[in-house]
């Protein structure tokens, strides 16, 4: 919705439209690799933009860090549940025979994330036999929000999305890799105003679009 409301306001501008397409970061990813028709790549985290860089796919030089997040711990909107987010966290008694709603932990970012943080607090092994992968965060938050599991592992920004749900831990940012969305071009430039549009996303036009759905502004 803050990438929407910024292409938006970028069009009341400019009068250039967008077409946005989204999607998890590999798949997107996966398809510019394929040749799918881009002119900006905007990833959930640094690897797979480190994957199209290593197969040249993106302008170097027009990479940079846009904003940031963070990752918390979600339940319905009317859940009692609690929990500290500690090594001797019961997150099994928390979850009450449900699942535990996260993006793959393979190839999703957000999925990644939880992984890291779950381990280094020691709960990975307590969560993994409750797991509900899902192919995108908002695959997660869809879950917890209709009530289909008791919690989730989501960006702070989800939570901040989806009226159904609240936000029952933060895990601490130590707990898992900086959550960072960088953007570049995506190679053969072919569109003059692709970087006209990647720098108004990094603008204060721009950013307040993401700022005022709990994103960080790193520029």
């Amino acid at each position: 919705t803050a990438l929407d409301a910024a292409a938006a306001a970028w069009e009341q501008t400019t009068g250039y439209r967008t077409r946005i397409a989204y999607g998890a970061s590999s798949a997107m990813a996966r398809q510019i690799e394929q040749g799918a028709p881009a002119d900006i790549f905007l990833s959930a985290n640094g690897q797979w933009m480190d994957y199209l860089a290593g197969k040249g796919l993106i302008e170097p030089d027009s990479r940079q860090q846009v904003f940031g997040n963070s990752l918390v711990l979600i339940a319905p909107r009317q859940s009692p549940v609690t929990i500290d987010l500690a090594a001797d966290a019961d997150l099994a008694t928390a979850l009450q025979g449900g699942r535990l709603a996260v993006a793959n932990t393979i190839a999703v970012p957000a999925g990644q994330y939880a992984k890291q943080a779950l381990s280094a607090l020691g709960l990975w092994e307590q969560a993994r036999p409750h797991l509900a992968e899902t192919q995108h965060v908002r695959g997660a938050l869809a879950l917890v929000a209709r009530g289909e599991a008791p919690l989730g592992i989501v960006y702070a920004t989800d939570a901040t999305a989806e009226p159904a749900v609240r936000v029952v831990a933060v895990f601490p940012d130590a707990s898992h890799d900086p959550i960072i969305y960088p953007a570049a071009l995506v190679r053969p430039i072919a569109n003059p105003t692709a970087a006209a549009f990647l720098a108004f996303l990094a603008s204060e036009a721009g950013a307040k679009h993401f700022l005022a759905q709990g994103f960080v502004r790193l520029r």
